[in-house]
C-alpha cells in the first residue's frame, strides 16, 4: 500500500498533516523562505484558517501561527498525520 500525498494548498481547516517535502530545486526563492520560517520536512502543521477565495491560508506550526499566500501552500508536500 502507497502512501498518498496532497499539497498542503489542497487542505481544509481543522487538517493536521505533516510536511513531507517542499518542492523546487535549492535556487527556488519561495522553498528558501518556506524552509527559513521552520516548514522542513517531519514538521507537523494544523491548518486553522482558510480566507473566503481560498488565498491566504493561516497554519500553526512550531508553537506559533503563520499566514502563508496559496501560491506557498501548492510547494508544500504533505501527508494526513
Amino acid at each position: 500500500m502507497s502512501e498518498s500525498f496532497i499539497t498542503l494548498k489542497d487542505t481544509k481547516p481543522g487538517d493536521v498533516v505533516l510536511v513531507v517535502d517542499i518542492i523546487g530545486n535549492r535556487y527556488d526563492e519561495i522553498k528558501r523562505r518556506i524552509m527559513d520560517v521552520g516548514i522542513l520536512p517531519g514538521t507537523r502543521i494544523e491548518v486553522v484558517k482558510v480566507a473566503p477565495f481560498g488565498d491566504p491560508i493561516q497554519i500553526s506550526l512550531l508553537e506559533f501561527d503563520l499566514v502563508i499566500r496559496k501560491s506557498e501552500a501548492a510547494k508544500i508536500l504533505v501527508k494526513y498525520m
